[in-house]
């Protein structure tokens, strides 16, 4: 009888699997996309306001931004040190980007804009990428007065090696 039993629900059987796999198909229509078109990874280094200052942007996973600004300093008592200001926060939404950078010596910056398509043909190529936006920075004096200064920046990806891209994770 028990085989009996095996014979006849094998088909069922087969036939509930063939229907759950369909419909957990139906369930999530995005699946395919997703596999087939990756999110472009805007991580890398980027220039920043004057020749040999760079910012460092690495996009984490849920959109989290982590990096860092690289300038050289403008005071008396730092000018032509490397100052690194590094994220107090940062965003990734789409393509739309928002960073505050911590205060270091009385000099912080925030960026709100876009990651756009540039004009470099591959990855290789500078400005495959460009962060376009407004670029507010904020100085502190000895006297704790705060003044800001806001302009319109448009920051060119550096050339990148042509190693194989990382594994994203899931």
């Amino acid at each position: 009888m028990p085989i009996r039993t095996i014979r006849f629900c094998a088909p069922q059987l087969a036939g509930f699997l063939l229907c759950a796999l369909l419909l957990a198909a139906q369930t999530n229509p995005n699946r395919q996309k997703q596999a087939s078109s990756p999110r472009p990874d805007y991580s890398g280094m980027y220039s920043f306001l004057r020749d040999g200052e760079f910012v460092q942007i690495t996009v984490e996973d849920h959109g989290r931004v982590t990096g860092f600004v690289s300038r050289f300093g403008d005071s008396e008592s730092d000018r032509g040190v490397f100052l690194d200001h590094f994220f107090k926060s940062g965003k990734l939404d789409g393509n739309q980007l928002a960073f505050t950078t911590d205060t270091v010596h009385g000099v912080s910056f925030e960026f709100q804009g876009t990651v756009e398509r540039g004009d470099g043909k591959s990855r290789s190529d500078e400005a495959y990428y460009v962060l376009k936006g407004t670029l507010v920075e904020s100085t502190t004096d000895e006297a704790k007065k705060t003044s800001s200064r806001s302009r319109e920046v448009a920051l060119k990806r550096f050339p990148q090696d042509m190693a194989p891209p990382r594994e994203q994770k899931e």
